[in-house]
């Protein structure tokens, strides 16, 4: 079964309209964060969710706006200092910063750790820090103010910053309990970025992980933000399937990975909905998923 789509909105500018047409083809979930669309991403889906009720909703803690650090200091949540890294997981700015988002966007279903990579080389102090802001979002979602927690990460799985089981670990931590509300884990899943691929067709890696402790896994850049498909030849294409263009074929070749629930494309027309719909509609039996790969470790 291949992954559902949702909508990213990384790139997207008119994060309202995209999000109206990716919800009236049949996205499930639309994926955002404060610092996107120059800091306007939550109040132009602010626009659009309401009428969206069963869709979900994800948004991010971690990264700000210039604008955005401004206004966390003047709150007294961050220094001055603190507001330049353009990041924070303290607890103070985490909370602030969620309620902000709740004030904006109404509701989210999953509030996700944004890149805690970013915190340190340190692993422990990543470690330390993820656990922290954990904990806000567990009272966040204990209190029915949010449906879960996750992490958004683009290099701390590879980079061996942290695990899947660890992740959990500080969950149970953080709740101070086996109960806790970590419900998301989304990734980069590519040709490029190809690892939890090859993993998941091992039967392991990190979305085998997730999905069997029933976190929603979801699939950020499978096209590698518009480079992949310049950089397939037609014979990769065509082993992939025949007939499709190269974006199709990179799409369907990341949703048709093992383990993952929701790829997140950033398609804002209703004929880039159907043309992604119809891509990923029927998936690649595992051993030709293989096969791509193993072409391009050859290549």
């Amino acid at each position: 079964m291949t992954a559902v789509l949702g909508l990213g909105t990384y790139r997207v500018r008119v994060v309202a309209q995209a999000a109206r047409t990716a919800l009236r083809a049949g996205a499930v979930w639309v994926d955002t964060a404060p610092n996107y669309a120059d800091g306007f991403a939550h109040q132009q889906l602010a626009q659009v969710v309401g009428d969206f009720a069963g869709a979900g909703i994800s948004t991010k803690t971690g990264f700000h706006t210039a604008a955005q650090g401004r206004a966390a200091v003047a709150a007294g949540v961050l220094t001055a200092d603190e507001a330049t890294c353009g990041h924070s997981l303290a607890p103070t700015f985490v909370r602030w910063q969620t309620e902000r988002t709740l004030r904006e966007l109404g509701r989210a279903d999953l509030m996700f750790v944004h890149n805690p990579e970013q915190v340190s080389r340190d692993h422990a102090q990543v470690h330390s820090e993820l656990r922290e802001a954990f904990a806000v979002l567990e009272e966040f979602a204990q209190a029915g103010r949010i449906g879960g927690y996750g992490v958004a990460t683009w290099s701390g799985l590879a980079s061996g910053a942290f695990t899947v089981p660890g992740l959990l670990g500080l969950a149970r931590e953080a709740a101070g309990s086996v109960s806790h509300h970590f419900r998301g884990l989304q990734l980069p899943v590519s040709l490029v970025m190809a690892d939890a691929i090859d993993g998941a067709l091992g039967g392991g890696g990190p979305l085998v992980q997730a999905q069997d402790a029933g976190v929603v896994t979801f699939a950020s850049a499978p096209l590698h933000g518009g480079e992949l498909p310049g950089l397939m030849t037609p014979e990769l294409v065509e082993l992939i399937r025949p007939g499709l263009s190269a974006p199709a074929a990179a799409l369907l070749a990341a949703a048709s990975c093992p383990g993952l629930d929701v790829v997140l494309v950033s398609a804002s027309t209703p004929e880039h909905w159907d043309d992604a719909a119809q891509a990923v509609s029927v998936p690649l039996a595992p051993d030709r998923l293989r096969s791509v790969l193993d072409e391009l470790a050859a290549g």
